[in-house]
């Protein structure tokens, strides 16, 4: 079995129009996800999202990359070193 590592990604989204590409997205990766949460900052007109991954690198990098490139949405993610 491959190593994996446990990551949060966290996303900010900031184009309310480009969620279902991020939750399409997200849905490819479903086996990977531990789980996440989402804030709706209305003040700000945006959401906070943060995704629990226990995965192989190649797949959290895979995953954050393809969020990445949506445009109106950011994206960074803290790795565990083990």
């Amino acid at each position: 079995m491959e190593e994996t590592r446990i990551a949060v990604i966290a996303v900010i989204v900031e184009d309310g129009t480009k969620v279902s590409m991020m939750n399409e997205i997200l849905h490819e990766y479903a086996d990977s996800i531990i789980g996440r949460m989402g804030i709706p900052y209305r003040a700000k007109n945006l959401s906070l999202i943060s995704v629990a991954v226990d995965a192989p690198l190649d797949t959290i990098n895979a995953l954050t990359g393809k969020l990445g490139k949506i445009e109106g949405i950011s994206v960074k993610t803290a790795l565990s070193k083990a």
